[in-house]
């Protein structure tokens, strides 16, 4: 037999560097080990794992546990996809895609494999807020014409009539103005939509941009909130657009404010930390960016109705009774525009919005 090399990894080493989880239970269902990876998914060490049943580790009644029957019976592989793993320990939801197999030198013992499906799903609702934005980019270059236009002649209409009718009626006149300059504001502010241009970027110390937002909250609309700040102070700079950046982040922040709407235990958290493993295309590059910066801003006011979440960053979809549904939307289009990726998870009492961007790379590290 060939000796194998001495720098050649050991088993173990492999399964370590895997990035997902990998468990080997034994014919009685005993875990009978795990690597890295499954230690972070179930949150508790291999060590730990070995002294349990799988069963103890999952929810009650887990289609995992019926894969784990069929392959023993069929003695072959078999695939799950989408399968939610959710429980009060692990998180309300965990979608995973499994692959069990048997080890044929065990009696009913088998490998299992685990790919949390959240880093595809968060691709998948970016280029879904991604197309949402241009749909709204061409309803606004339209709007501006066909819109702005006659509410001008509407305005100064309604301006002449109020000096020639009575007081009763001037009242109505004054409407049609209140009523013709709201239109023109909403159009404005979809017109930000058909903006284009390149983002002007630069290195931006995210922390700097979170403390300013949270200096113009407590000055103003989040006067009586109290706000927490979990920062990883060794965080590089972000590659952005340091205004745009802001307006992001207030957004986000006015939102929690007036979710948390004056409960006198809301709070505001602001956390920031690095995650490597993320990357994504950037628009108008063929190249793909590592996006390890994340910053969340969480709420715990009462939560987003969970049949909303999925469409919360489109155009005209908002909570609130009084509210546009732009302000979320142009959220998804800064943060797109960055290369970024932007989402809502949302149960009651706890509200996050994460934003995931590049970081800045010089060009001699590039």
């Amino acid at each position: 037999m060939t000796a194998l090399p001495s720098n050649m990894p050991n088993h173990e080493a492999v399964l370590n560097a895997l990035p997902h989880a990998i468990l080997s239970v034994d014919g009685q269902g005993r875990v009978v080990d795990a690597n890295i990876a499954a230690e972070a998914f179930f949150d508790i060490s291999a060590p730990m794992m070995r002294r349990n049943f799988l069963r103890d580790l999952l929810p009650f009644g887990s289609p995992l546990l019926a894969l784990i029957d069929q392959v023993r019976i069929r003695n072959a592989p078999v695939n799950e996809y989408r399968v939610d793993l959710g429980s009060p320990r692990l998180g309300s939801e965990r979608p995973v895609d499994i692959q069990v197999a048997p080890m044929q030198d065990q009696s009913g013992g088998v490998v299992i494999m685990l790919q949390e499906r959240t880093i595809a799903d968060k691709m998948d609702r970016q280029l879904t807020h991604r197309g949402a934005a241009r749909s709204v980019t061409a309803l606004a270059a339209m709007l501006a014409h066909e819109i702005k236009n006659p509410l001008s002649g509407i305005r100064g209409a309604a301006q002449l009539l109020e000096q020639s009718v009575d007081d009763p009626d001037r009242a109505l006149t004054q409407l049609i103005c209140d009523e013709a300059d709201r239109i023109v504001k909403l159009v404005d502010r979809m017109e930000v939509f058909s903006d284009e241009r390149p983002v002007a970027r630069s290195p931006v110390n995210i922390h700097v941009v979170l403390e300013h937002v949270k200096k113009l909250a407590q000055s103003g609309f989040a006067r009586k909130i109290k706000f927490v700040e979990d920062y990883d102070p060794s965080l590089p700079p972000v590659h952005a657009n340091k205004d745009q950046l802001i307006q992001v982040i207030l957004n986000l922040v006015k939102n929690a404010a007036e979710a948390i709407d004056g409960a006198p235990d809301g709070d505001i958290v602001m956390t920031t930390g690095f995650k490597p493993g993320v990357r994504l295309s950037v628009p108008g590059s063929s190249a793909r960016v590592s996006l390890p910066i994340e910053v969340c801003i969480k709420d715990n006011g009462p939560g987003v109705a969970p049949d909303l979440v999925p469409y919360l960053f489109d155009p005209f979809v908002t909570t609130k009774t009084s509210g546009t549904g732009l302000g979320l939307a142009l959220v998804a289009k800064i943060v797109g525009d960055h290369g970024g990726i932007v989402e809502c998870e949302s149960q009651n009492r706890r509200t996050v919005f994460r934003i995931l961007l590049p970081m800045y790379r010089s060009e001699r590290s590039a």
